[in-house]
């Protein structure tokens, strides 16, 4: 993996972090919680995407809103199973698990059925990612916990659908020429008018919410798009074996963050994981 596609999963990885530990603090309506930052994304990055396609000159496409659609209809997925973790179990038990489900998942099809051939090194730090996320997320001492085995299952299905998008976002800017911008904004224009039937009467009750959940719904409105963009660009550039895998270093940050933010359970285990994910970006960067 290059210089320029690591600085750009790098950075993402951190924004992510960011994003899903301001998500975690939500114990209210999840899905009002959900419509809310998606409203917001798509209002604050709408005219980013204007004034970037007008300065690059695009010409938009019907097949980029058919792309879009389908985008959409897997991040809605995404966004209510990891809401539904969070809901059922730790952030370093849902979050660490979704995301080295993800990366395994993806590594699997990009190399069995879209024909990528990462190096020995590159295929090593993957191995070395995930089992470093299964370090940081789960003992058998867990499973004794309440919600453990909730907090895993959903954990373990969030996992599903971010290697399902990650697949298709990948297919979308690379095979398609869809710009990662453009695209991205789409998606989120895409995902309202659903999420607002999903919603429903409850968006009614914004205005009583908005004290509790409406600053962390801005911060994930500000940091998710801006982090996939990031991500979606190292695809156009970086195979998406390496590039799904690389992004996982958010795990550290995440555990980090659950240890010393929000006091959550932490062990040697733990802190050996997170070693291990970080040796693990490092076989993939040379790799």
């Amino acid at each position: 993996m290059g210089p320029v596609a690591l600085a750009l999963v790098l950075t993402a990885a951190v924004l992510h972090a960011l994003w899903n530990y301001a998500a975690k603090g939500v114990t209210q309506d999840r899905v009002l919680f959900v419509w809310l930052f998606a409203t917001l994304s798509a209002a604050i990055w709408m005219p980013v995407a204007v004034v970037w396609m007008l300065a690059s000159h695009e010409r938009p496409q019907w097949t980029w809103l058919g792309a879009a659609t389908v985008s959409a209809a897997l991040h809605i997925t995404y966004n209510l199973v990891l809401q539904r973790g969070y809901a059922e179990g730790d952030l370093n038990l849902v979050y660490p698990i979704a995301r080295g489900t993800g990366p395994l998942l993806t590594f699997v099809v990009a190399v069995s059925v879209l024909g990528e051939r990462p190096g020995v090194v590159g295929a090593l730090g993957v191995s070395l990612v995930v089992v470093g996320v299964l370090m940081i997320s789960w003992t058998p001492r867990d499973l004794h916990r309440p919600g453990a085995r909730a907090g895993i299952t959903w954990g373990a299905l969030t996992g599903v659908t971010i290697a399902a998008y990650t697949l298709w976002d990948s297919h979308v800017v690379t095979d398609l020429g869809v710009p990662p911008v453009t695209y991205f904004v789409l998606g989120l224009l895409c995902q309202v008018p659903s999420l607002t039937a999903m919603t429903g009467s409850r968006i009614r009750g914004v205005r009583r919410a908005w004290p509790t959940m409406g600053r962390r719904a801005l911060v994930v409105a500000l940091l998710s798009p801006l982090a996939y963009i990031l991500v979606l660009r190292a695809m156009q550039v970086a195979p998406v074996s390496l590039v799904a895998a690389a992004r996982e270093s958010s795990i550290v940050i995440g555990a980090l963050l659950g240890w010393f933010a929000l006091g959550e359970a932490r062990g040697a285990h733990r802190l050996a994981g997170s070693a291990v994910v970080a040796l693990g970006i490092a076989a993939i960067v040379v790799g």
